[in-house]
């Protein structure tokens, strides 16, 4: 059954907590190849669901899936090495909530009922917040506590939301399974006002956990104080997963005919998510704080693609597969940068290219795709992005969006060159370990890979999620 996807990651968490560290590390490779080989089988359809009411195999879902269990196959291999040479207080914790992570959001991108969604993306919270404060340091307690509080008044909002959808349901006289799949069929019949009020607070509850602007004070803390891995994590799994009762939601207002409300409500908050992070990554004196902001950004641009649909749409899905390559790969150069100089302050930090110049090819290199250059994928899927906007005529909301890539690419240049490139007398702590190497490297090279080649299944699927509401290569 499909369960075994999310149930095998969260037995094996469990597990890990008794284990000894050695014992821990080698349970959380071998979970994570297991993991990847039944989501493979899981998108062969070899797996199928067994409480077909609660969980299903839904394109979109299979799709996140996919790019969360190949990112985590090469984060456990990184944290194989990273935890022994790290200041981790608790490393079975480490282990079991890197497990119960992986759990929580595979049960994301399997939900089918939108109240096992919700379950979901609050067990992710209560299960990775360990990992944000694994250095018990105040800065730590802080972050971990305003991770808390702000993504759980988020989600809060977001049952409200789910809440108001079954109330549509309700005044529409419809006796249906609460389900997306039924709710879908049914979605002309829902009343309007009460649909319309249910997005709107989905938006707000899980664009809080995807970090959308206004939302996304959390973020920064959060992904600047956790431990590596769990940042790569952070920002290349979990922020899709919240994206994903997002557009979920989405789909059933564009087939109960209120597309263009909730499109406009995505391109707003994709604007101003792309200029709030922008506008923070420049003077950015923290590197990890800078990849937050980074996030926020790029979370932004698929917001802001899904909004505006047709072409566009097909650009949004390729930005989310190569940003969470990009970023996990950028945030596990950071690890080796912070193991190296002992510190996230960009200026005690310089000459990377003399220093870690194996670490500094990884680093540059994630700075080139992050900033929308080739090879990497993300110039693709700018360029889809705005040729859709294009198409559809919002001459203005493509001002604002250039606007914001040459902010982020200022900002950041300036964050990357001075580190890169500038000078320190720090002494060096940590060498460049070939399992702290070779994660990175590896999500790089991928990216680069599906810029040029990308299998035709992975297209199929990108093209069969945004059918649903009318995307596609032809606008």
């Amino acid at each position: 059954m499909i369960e075994f996807v999310f149930i095998l990651p969260i037995v094996a968490g469990l597990a890990a907590l008794t284990l000894p560290v050695s014992m821990g590390r080698i349970l959380l490779l071998i979970t994570a190849l297991l993991h990847f080989q039944l989501t493979i089988m899981s998108w062969m359809g070899k797996l199928t669901p067994t409480f077909s009411n609660f969980f299903s195999a839904s394109t979109e879902g299979l799709l996140i899936l996919l790019v969360t269990s190949f990112i985590f196959v090469w984060i456990s291999i990184y944290s194989f090495s990273y935890i022994n040479e790290t200041g981790v207080e608790n490393k079975p914790v480490f282990n079991c909530c890197m497990l119960l992570f992986l759990g929580t959001m595979s049960m994301v991108t399997l939900a089918e009922h939108p109240i096992v969604l919700w379950i979901a993306v609050e067990a992710t919270t209560l299960v990775s917040a360990p990992l944000i404060f694994v250095h018990h340091s105040r800065e730590a307690l802080e972050a971990t506590w305003k991770y808390i509080l702000i993504c759980s008044v988020g989600i809060a909002l977001a049952l409200l939301g789910c809440f108001f959808i079954t109330l549509a349901m309700d005044l529409g006289n419809i006796d249906a399974p609460l389900s997306f799949n039924s709710l879908n069929e049914v979605a002309t019949k829902l009343d309007p006002v009460w649909l319309k009020a249910g997005f709107i607070f989905v938006v707000i509850g899980f664009g809080t956990k995807m970090g959308l602007a206004p939302m996304h004070t959390w973020l920064p803390d959060a992904h600047s104080q956790a431990a590596s891995p769990a940042s790569a994590m952070l920002s290349g799994a979990l922020l899709n997963c919240a994206f994903l009762g997002i557009f979920k939601v989405h789909v059933l207002m564009t087939v109960a005919g209120l597309g263009d409300f909730s499109s406009n409500v995505l391109i707003g908050f994709g604007l101003l998510s792309m200029l709030v992070g922008a506008i923070f990554i420049i003077g950015q004196p923290d590197y990890k704080r800078m990849l937050a902001y980074s996030s926020i950004k790029n979370m932004g641009v698929i917001a802001f693609g899904v909004g505006i649909g047709g072409f566009a749409m097909y650009g949004a899905f390729l930005h989310l597969i190569h940003h969470s390559l990009l970023k996990s790969s950028l945030f596990l150069s950071a690890g080796n940068v912070l193991l190296a100089f002992g510190t996230k302050r960009v200026q005690r930090i310089g000459g990377l290219i003399n220093h870690l110049p194996k670490t500094f090819v990884s680093f540059f290199a994630g700075f080139i795709g992050i900033s929308g250059l080739p090879p990497f994928g993300l110039f693709v899927s700018e360029i889809i992005i705005i040729t859709g906007a294009f198409q559809s005529g919002r001459y203005l909301s493509i001002g604002l969006f250039l606007f914001a890539l040459l902010l982020v690419f200022a900002g950041s240049g300036r964050v990357f060159m001075s580190m890169s490139f500038g000078e320190t007398d720090a002494k060096i702590q940590h060498g460049e370990g070939t399992l702290r190497l070779l994660p990175p490297y590896a999500l790089l090279v991928a990216s680069v890979v599906l810029c040029i080649w990308m299998p035709d299944v992975l297209y199929q699927a990108i093209i069969n999620t945004i059918e649903t509401i009318g995307g596609g290569i032809h606008g």
